[in-house]
């Protein structure tokens, strides 16, 4: 695994950065590293990860967009 250093970061980010990973309960480290991997994730992970927070029967089908799309719906 690599590392990376960031400097000079403002005053108010890291505070803000403190509060969330407090939030989360976790540490300020910790919490970047999340933040980094959900922004840069591969589409597999984030094609899963919306697999995993909507259930199989809330999904719509191509055929019920295309029904929407000619009623006019966005």
């Amino acid at each position: 695994m690599g590392a990376i250093t960031v400097r000079n970061l403002p005053d108010d980010v890291i505070d803000r950065l403190k509060q969330a990973a407090a939030a989360n309960g976790r540490s300020m480290e910790q919490e970047v590293r999340d933040l980094l991997e959900q922004r840069y994730a591969s589409r597999d992970a984030i094609l899963d990860r919306a697999r995993r927070r909507w259930p199989e029967d809330s999904r719509v089908t191509a055929e019920e967009l295309d029904q929407w799309r000619r009623q006019g719906r966005p």
